[in-house]
Order: structure tokens, then sequence, then C-alpha cells
């Protein structure tokens, strides 16, 4: 039986999941809006997802990832090389998806309605990406670190996901990114028709 430390090093990440998973489903729901003809909120709070999205999953969260529960478990075994490969240009990938939703988002703000069906596809596109790459991890990864990492392991990576957790070293900034999180989370309606 792995020891409480793991457990909680796992927490953290589906944690970080779950909260990703909320701005993209905002995501969705803000080109629902736009589609739909209901009130939307302005671009801003779309422009605020995706910051949200560059500045914490994609330069703090994944890194560590890679940093440390893909080479721990590469360490370990040889069974998943194929998987972590996949999700470390997942990573690569999702960074670079982010940008095209961020020009997509200016193409609506400029040339307005005409661009929703872009930005939806988008949308959509990234939608479907992460969660294939949740799925990755959560269904194969955390399970074989489960499996394959020792105390040790998860000492370093119950650290790593528990500390350190803004990326430009500021508790201030850290309090932004909960706030931003926050103001996206509760600015789109779940009722979009």
């Amino acid at each position: 039986m792995q020891q409480p430390v793991a457990r909680r090093a796992v927490q953290t990440i589906i944690r970080e999941h779950q909260q990703l998973s909320a701005v993209v489903n905002g995501m969705r729901r803000f080109v629902d809006a736009l589609d739909s003809g209901s009130h939307a909120p302005g671009p801003m709070v779309l422009r605020a997802m995706l910051y949200y999205v560059r500045e914490y999953p994609e330069q703090v969260h994944h890194p560590k990832e890679d940093k440390y529960l893909f080479m721990r478990l590469r360490l370990r075994t040889n069974e998943l090389d194929d998987v972590i490969d996949e999700l470390e240009a997942q990573h690569v990938q999702g960074e670079a998806r982010v940008r095209s939703l961020e020009r997509a988002l200016t193409r609506y703000e400029v040339d307005g309605d005409s661009a929703i069906p872009a930005l939806r596809k988008m949308v959509e596109e990234y939608e479907a990406f992460y969660s294939d790459h949740r799925r990755l991890e959560e269904e194969v990864v955390l399970p074989a670190a489960l499996r394959f990492l020792n105390t040790g392991d998860w000492i370093e990576l119950d650290e790593a996901f528990g500390a350190n957790r803004d990326p430009f070293d500021s508790s201030e900034l850290e309090g932004d990114l909960d706030h931003l999180y926050s103001v996206i989370v509760n600015t789109i309606p779940n009722n979009v028709a």
C-alpha cells in the first residue's frame, strides 16, 4: 500500500486537472453563448481564460509533470515510455494550441460574428485535446505511478506539486491566478442555451 504522501501528490495533480477542466468548459460555454446570440461576456473573458491556461498549466503544472512525475517513472520502468513520449509531445502542442486560440480570438475581435465558427472549432479541438490528455494521465500514468514509484519519489513529487505553485516566485501572483480562476468559472452562466 502506498504512503499517504503519494495520495497527496496525486490529489494535487487531479485538482489542478479539475481546475483546468473548469476553465476549458468555460471556454466552450463562451463560444456557445456567441453562437446562440445570448448575452455573452466580452472577449476579455476568453482572453483571461487563455491567460490562465498559459500561465498556470502551461508554465507550472506541465513542466512539473515532465520534470518530476515523468522523469521518475522513466527511472522506475520503461513500460510507459510511449505514453510519456506522447504526453510530453502534448505538453508542447498545448502551448501551440493556446497561441492558435489567441489568434482565433483576435480574429473574432477584428472580424466579428464571421469569425465565430473558426473560434468554436479551435475551442472544440482544444477541449477534445485536453480531455484525451487528462484521460491518459489519470487513467494510465497516475495508476502506474502508484504502482512503480517508491516513498522517496513520492516525497519529491509531493514537495514539487505542493510548493512553488507560482510561475514567477511571487505569492501575490499566485493570489492573482487564484482570483482569476474564480472570476473565470463564475463569469459564464452554466445555462447558456
